[in-house]
């Protein structure tokens, strides 16, 4: 039962056990007790209206002769503190405890003096009313615990993922930028020494120097990124004409296409896309036995689309499992937002295209 519906069901069963026990003769009598009971409905999302509905309805009640105890206030008074408006529910209170001997002294039941008093505190004891703000005093701060402990819980797993991160970053570090280094400068060293006897460079060997620069670059913008260092920019959408030649100094045949008129486009979208573009290009070099390759990036007013398409030896027949490549742009598009297809071509090759929203300029 959530909490709209318990609100009901205590605001109706305080309304009813007010109209039992007043007994009302007229409509007018029928009105304010239920009304008094119904009011509860709304103690969570406006407890000081309440509180002055429940107040006023009781007043009315006893005015009329019903010597009945003011249940609903107990409960507004309830609600009033434990919402945090301490002042309000004690002011309201007192002022109730004031004016309900002359609601009885104007009753038409003739009350003397002393007699209208001893109904008020039949109908309202002092110690029912501290007793209901107390509970509601009692529920407030326990609340405000709990949040301060959800809140230090949070902060210690926000700690433990920065240890983490800085722990990825060192392992990374130890592990890959050695080996990086290394192809990257062995590849230099034969470009140097072919360059330098005269002989033609094969593209294969210029291919794995620029990867080799590329990789070593990405790793420190990944490194630096983990340690929440902004000195190396990730890659955007400007980077990915680089990303389209590189491909082409391996022997593919790659083009790029950008379509619409570019809006602001956020940061994150912006990575991305890159990352779409580099897995998508990186899996036809290795996978896809292609020719050729499409890249379209597509400015939308309301989205951003990149497409990459090949004519490799993908068929619907012989779908290619998807990968750690394919899963992780799966996951980053899913992040934003959007929606990522992924799937082989009816007349043979591979398509991947993703649609970003960013916002309205």
């Amino acid at each position: 039962m959530n909490k709209r519906w318990l609100d009901w069901v205590i605001a109706a069963g305080v309304a009813a056990s007010l109209v039992v026990a007043g007994h009302p003769a007229s409509p007018l009598g029928y009105a304010l007790l239920a009304a008094g009971g119904l009011a509860l409905v709304a103690r969570r999302t406006a407890p000081i209206a309440v509180l002055a509905a429940t107040g006023l309805a009781a007043l009315g009640y006893q005015a009329l002769g019903y010597d009945v105890p003011v249940i609903a206030f107990l409960f507004a008074v309830y609600s009033t503190m434990r919402a945090g408006h301490r002042v309000v529910t004690v002011a309201g209170s007192v002022v109730m405890l004031g004016v309900l001997p002359l609601a009885a002294l104007v009753s038409p039941r003739d009350l003397t003096t002393a007699e209208a008093f001893a109904q008020s505190r039949d109908v309202l004891q002092i110690a029912w009313l501290i007793a209901a703000a107390a509970a509601g005093e009692a529920l407030r701060q326990a609340e405000r615990r709990a949040d301060e402990a959800e809140r230090t819980r949070e902060e210690t797993a926000l700690r433990r993922a920065n240890e983490e991160r800085l722990h990825i970053a060192r392992e990374l570090h130890d592990s890959l930028t050695h080996q990086i280094s290394v192809i990257k400068l062995q590849a230099e060293v034969a470009v140097h020494l072919a360059q330098k006897r005269g002989e033609e460079v094969p593209e294969s060997l210029l291919a794995i120097r620029d990867a080799g620069r590329e990789a070593a670059r990405e790793l420190r913008a990944t490194l630096e990124a983990l340690r929440d260092d902004d000195k190396n920019p990730p890659h955007g959408i400007d980077d990915v004409p680089a990303l389209v030649q590189r491909a082409r100094s391996t022997g593919l045949d790659a083009r790029l296409t950008i379509e619409g008129e570019r809006n602001d486009v956020p940061a994150a979208v912006e990575r991305t896309a890159y990352r779409i573009v580099q897995e998508s290009l990186t899996n036809v070099a290795r996978h896809a036995a292609a020719a050729t390759a499409q890249v379209r990036i597509d400015y939308r007013p309301d989205a951003l689309v990149i497409q990459v398409s090949d004519d490799g030896s993908a068929t619907p027949s012989q779908a290619p499992s998807p990968g750690v490549g394919l899963l992780g742009m799966r996951e980053r598009v899913t992040a934003l937002g959007g929606t990522l297809d992924a799937a082989p071509r009816t007349g043979g090759g591979f398509t991947v295209q993703a649609e970003l929203p960013v916002a309205q300029p």
